[in-house]
């Protein structure tokens, strides 16, 4: 058994790194929040091969239908990277060959930068939280739009540098 067994590196080492760096190594526990992204690239890279003429039309419904029940299983739970993953995409990529194959999952790497699919998977997940972080306002701007007209005749004082000035209606306050 190669002592980089499972890794991305290797080849030339004798050895594996002391056992902190393979733990500084790991992000898994931050990065998994990234597999359902990953696994929605991997389907549209495999679309990219097939119409460059690197993958058959077999290949990739093997690629699809693998990775898409690799999105089922993580999403329920039943899938999770293991000890030996150093991140979510070696541990996909795991999830895939166990799925269908290294002949057909080893096919994904072709065309694909390491860079690039971080960057991707990245801006995707961003996308995502941006759409809820303005659900979330929208949300509290309904909330006091809801106080204002409950309230429309509600007094309170109004603030000038922290002291109390004139009278407001909450109303036009929120």
């Amino acid at each position: 058994m190669s002592t980089n067994e499972g890794s991305l590196w290797g080849g030339r080492f004798a050895g594996g790194p002391a056992p902190a760096l393979t733990a500084l190594s790991k992000s898994t526990h931050f990065d998994w929040v990234l597999a359902p992204y990953d696994i929605r690239a991997s389907i549209a890279h495999a679309r990219v091969l097939r119409k460059a003429g690197m993958l058959t039309d077999e290949q990739l419904g093997a690629l699809v239908e693998g990775l898409e029940q690799l999105g089922r299983d993580v999403a329920s739970g039943a899938f999770v990277p293991a000890d030996t993953d150093e991140d979510v995409h070696g541990a996909l990529e795991r999830g895939l060959i166990e799925r269908v194959g290294a002949d057909i999952g080893g096919r994904l790497r072709a065309g694909r930068s390491r860079n690039d699919q971080v960057a991707t998977l990245f801006r995707m997940w961003l996308r995502d939280a941006a759409g809820r972080i303005s659900e979330g306002v929208l949300d509290v701007v309904q909330a006091l739009a809801d106080q204002a007209g409950a309230h429309p005749d509600a007094i309170m004082p109004g603030k000038t540098h922290l002291q109390a000035a004139q009278p407001v209606l909450l109303a036009h306050h929120l």
